[in-house]
């Protein structure tokens, strides 16, 4: 399990190489879902979502000899584009490996910051090669397998308990979990009586498969939101969730898509889908919660193109 101090440390640690992003009240999506909202924007922060938290984290920890030899990462998207600025800010070379399923954009950025970018026919073949080219010699930049990562990630959760008003709940988007397991240790130390809740897309459930099965397993990844898209979770994402995280809500696609959408108009943010699922969500939980309810959102990402999601909705 990954403590409060281990987060303060990494908070103190990836000072100035990542954006304190804001956490502001949503008077547009307290008036859509009729219950104060707050969010926290980390589609704001660098590479345009919370995995450069996790990435500068990592690579801060590399010796002379494996940043040298360079690293390598496996992603549908956001941790490749992460990785790919943050190694080439840090001068470390980097190889990311992504699914022909990741957004073009995403492909296109870590190319254009100087990663080889490796392109395989699914998620499963890119952790396949990934594993390879550790082998080969290269430092892996897990996504949320690393505890050091998962650290990084949960500094989004520092913040949101120091900086926002009152909360009772919290919604946190799950791709493989190291992003829910660090905000769930950070509110568990931090805000205690909050509850923190889960959320994942239909064909993208990895978490929910593997608290139905009592431990990670490989899943059939079938979504187009492959920023949610991990093949399996990691035993110590796992064990975070079903420790600290009250339930794992899975929404349909379709709903996420039109998250997206809401988001738009009512917090006038233009996020991607891994962050529009938390509406739909977000309506489960107040069904539940009832109106003293006060929300919190991570809007973890915003790589996405408005081609992206009208071909979707069209």
């Amino acid at each position: 399990m990954i403590g409060v101090e281990e987060l303060e440390a990494t908070a103190a640690h990836i000072a100035g190489h990542v954006v304190r992003t804001p956490t502001l009240p949503s008077p547009g999506l307290s008036a859509l879902l009729g219950v104060p909202v707050t969010v926290k924007l980390e589609l704001l922060q660098r590479s345009g979502s919370f995995k450069a938290r996790g990435a500068v984290a990592k690579l801060l920890t590399l010796t002379d000899a494996q940043g040298e030899a360079g690293v390598v990462a496996v992603s549908g998207g956001n941790h490749g584009v992460a990785v790919a600025e943050t190694a080439a800010a840090l001068g470390v070379r980097a190889t990311v490996v992504m699914p022909r399923t990741a957004p073009a954009r995403s492909v296109d950025i870590a190319r254009a910051a100087g990663a080889d970018v490796r392109l395989t026919a699914t998620m499963a073949e890119a952790f396949a090669l990934m594993e390879r080219l550790e082998a080969d010699g290269l430092t892996l930049l897990h996504p949320f397998a690393d505890p050091v990562v998962i650290a990084g990630q949960g500094t989004v959760g520092l913040e949101l308990a120091e900086d926002a008003g009152k909360l009772t709940d919290v919604l946190v988007s799950i791709g493989g979990g190291g992003l829910i397991a660090g905000v769930a240790a950070a509110l568990k130390a931090r805000r205690p009586g909050v509850r923190v809740w889960g959320v994942e897309t239909t064909g993208a459930d990895a978490m929910s498969q593997a608290l139905a099965h009592g431990g990670p397993l490989q899943v059939d990844v079938n979504s187009r939101i492959s920023t949610l898209g991990a093949p399996t979770v990691s035993p110590l994402t796992y064990t975070m969730v079903r420790d600290m995280v009250d339930e794992v809500l899975v929404v349909p696609e379709a709903e996420a898509y039109a998250g997206v959408r809401e988001l738009a108009e009512h917090a006038k943010v233009w996020a991607e889908p891994a962050a529009g699922c938390l509406l739909p969500a977000a309506r489960r939980v107040l069904a539940k919660t009832g109106n003293d309810t006060h929300l919190g959102l991570v809007i973890c990402g915003g790589n996405t193109t408005v081609d992206d999601i009208t071909a979707y909705t069209a």
